[in-house]
């Protein structure tokens, strides 16, 4: 039932600023025998039954509802939101994502598209078209996972896209690896090369946050400075943040999930 489904919001903190100027919206099920379930435990459900689309769609629309709302009270916020492979097939995709943003009177700048680099992989002349297409409107488009696929770098110089998701699998040993620390910053420099923006994923201790600020990582993600938290959670972290003006600062902010 779509109506059990709820989305959770993760800020990406600016490393320069410690600002938030985006959200990741990540979905979940509040099951009503098993509690609120986390997506590993039903996308591949969601995935066999053919009701990705579906899921895609309520997402969307609670995100950009949500979003909408931001803007009203004068917070312009980012919302990003996960598409999968099955997803993005349909070639309608553009055009439907397009209204969904002129109902809300929402710029498309508001919506950033997450994908995988295994669709880009998968198919890519489809990938270029499709993501050609929600990028010529002005959405913005984000590699998620960046770095876990047999992935050619020809795609970063080929496709329109704006941002790339360093994989926390990267980000954990930096600390205790100069190689991990090494590969990192050379991820970021490519990143920076190609005029694209450089997301770490997994962020989970100040070591690890404070060593990719240093190295010029753009944005941060992970429980050392938020879980995912449902829209109101996440305004009243937003608020003591701008009160306090010390988010990045301060210790992590996991008592909110």
């Amino acid at each position: 039932r779509t109506d059990q489904l709820v989305v959770y919001y993760q800020p990406k903190i600016d490393l320069d600023t410690g600002e938030v100027h985006s959200v990741e919206a990540l979905v979940r099920w509040e099951h009503p025998i098993r509690g609120l379930l986390y997506p590993d435990s039903f996308l591949h459900l969601v995935e066999e039954f053919g009701l990705m689309p579906t899921l895609t769609r309520v997402v969307l629309d609670q995100a950009l509802d949500q979003a909408a709302a931001w803007h009203a009270q004068g917070q312009q916020l980012t919302v990003a939101v996960n598409l999968s492979a099955s997803s993005l097939v349909d070639s309608d995709l553009p055009r439907q994502v397009a209204s969904m943003l002129a109902a809300r009177n929402l710029l498309p700048g508001a919506l950033q598209l997450e994908i995988t680099e295994e669709f880009l992989m998968a198919d890519p002349d489809r990938a270029r078209s499709i993501l050609t297409q929600l990028r010529g409107t002005g959405i913005q488009i984000s590699v998620d996972d960046y770095g876990t696929g047999y992935s050619s770098l020809s795609y970063l110089r080929d496709l329109p896209i704006d941002e790339l998701k360093l994989d926390r699998s990267f980000i954990f040993p930096m600390a205790d690896d100069v190689r991990a620390a090494a590969l990192v910053a050379s991820t970021i420099a490519l990143a920076h090369g190609l005029g694209l923006r450089m997301v770490a994923e997994g962020v989970e201790t100040h070591v690890a946050y404070t060593e990719l600020a240093a190295l010029g990582c753009d944005q941060a993600q992970g429980y050392y400075t938020s879980r995912p938290v449902p829209a109101a959670e996440l305004d009243y972290l937003l608020r003591n943040r701008r009160s306090a003006n010390k988010l990045t600062d301060s210790p992590p902010i996991t008592g909110l999930g």
